[in-house]
């Protein structure tokens, strides 16, 4: 398939499931020298996206757009932000760092782009940001729990997710309350599983934990069964799983061979739906740290609002935490906007940015303190039921 863009206007109604069939457009950073420094004022304000909607991580990536887009059109249907109207525009990187640059390359030039809007991947993001170092187009709420985006003085950088060291500090917390000390680590080898493994390891030293046992994974999984066998040998209590995608599938598929009664507890990259159907009745009983609340929890106003936009834009479509994060980047960046004022500039657009201070959305805060720290820090365990489903 070629790398053909797609321009989606949320305001068209164009069906979800559609759109994750084709390569859509997106657009990164406009280096002052390389382009004007204006953008049409008039018309739809386009904000522009690189994403995983195919390959390993394409069911997580897809979610994400989906509740984006959700947002928007609710927004869009309202009348937009200060009369205008939002349009998400986003092209498929399949979780390839070369295509994420290729879809860099492409947008450059893009005098209308005004903001990269929820670009995906620890790996992506860490190889864009030199190009943005100028720092006068925002990078808003990029897809990562990696300490690589939450650069000090970086003001055009909004971090929203809490970090992977967020999720790791959690989870051991709860392990380190209930008793749990003999906790192996496995990681995957590149940014995401070092910082994971980084930030379980600190919080295991806070706790006055031991050592903990530990091994990685490579990306293309060779390694799991390797790496699951020698976890097993160690006799953990507990295994933290600091995996995305494939690695963790195939390692915990060999780990559950072996020692089936040791819990698993995993962070929110891991927890799709798609993952947790494949792994079947391994995932049964598997402890998930989560970033945003229980898209199915009706007494959760984001949720309730979120669930309502989904349903609009696909009767079909599934609630889940992926979507819901992508929901609330999108309400969280329609909000920055409508404080920048009318006909913002994108200078005044990062000035607001940092100007949100105990923004409630009803269950989920968003407060700004410092571009190396996220604007959310809400981190929740759930598990994986019986059926399937996540509860809490």
């Amino acid at each position: 398939m070629t790398s053909q863009a797609i321009t989606e206007t949320v305001s068209q109604h164009i069906p979800v499931h559609l759109a994750r069939r084709r390569f859509l457009a997106a657009a990164m950073a406009l280096p002052a020298c390389a382009a004007p420094a204006v953008w049409a004022q008039e018309g739809a304000l386009k904000i522009c996206q690189s994403v995983a909607l195919t390959g390993p991580l394409g069911d997580l990536g897809s979610a994400l757009h989906q509740g984006a887009m959700a947002a928007f059109q609710s927004i869009n249907a309202r009348g937009g932000i200060h009369g205008r109207q939002i349009k998400l525009e986003s092209l498929d990187d399949a979780y390839e760092v070369p295509k994420a640059m290729l879809n860099l390359e492409k947008f450059l030039n893009d005098p209308d782009c005004f903001a990269l809007f929820n670009c995906f991947g620890t790996p992506m993001v860490e190889e864009m940001l030199p190009r943005l170092k100028d720092g006068n187009i925002p990078f808003f709420a990029p897809f990562t729990g990696g300490q690589v985006s939450r650069v000090a003085g970086a003001r055009h950088l909004f971090n929203i997710r809490a970090s992977y060291a967020d999720e790791a500090d959690k989870l051991v917390q709860h392990l380190a309350t209930i008793g749990i000390r003999r906790i192996g680590i496995v990681y995957q080898n590149n940014t995401f599983g070092r910082e994971v493994f980084t930030g379980a390891e600190l919080a295991m030293q806070r706790a006055k934990l031991p050592e903990p046992v530990a091994t990685t994974v490579e990306s293309n999984a060779s390694d799991a069964e390797k790496a699951a066998t020698l976890l097993a040998e160690g006799n953990p209590e507990a295994v933290l799983v600091g995996l995305a995608g494939k690695p963790g599938l195939e390692f915990i598929k060999h780990f559950r061979k072996l020692r089936r009664g040791v819990s698993l507890y995993a962070l929110s990259v891991l927890g799709t739906p798609t993952n947790i159907k494949t792994l079947g009745a391994d995932a049964k009983g598997m402890a998930i740290s989560q970033v945003v609340p229980l898209p199915t929890n009706a007494t959760t106003a984001v949720a309730r609002d979120f669930v309502k936009a989904l349903k609009n834009l696909d009767a079909n479509a599934e609630p889940s935490h992926q979507a819901l994060e992508g929901y609330i980047n999108a309400r969280v960046f329609a909000e920055v906007l409508q404080r920048a004022g009318k006909g913002a500039t994108r200078s005044a657009f990062i000035d607001a940015s940092w100007g949100l201070k105990k923004f409630d959305l009803g269950g989920f805060e968003v407060h700004a303190t410092s571009p190396d720290r996220s604007a959310s820090r809400f981190v929740e365990l759930t598990v994986v039921g019986r059926d399937g489903r996540l509860i809490r």
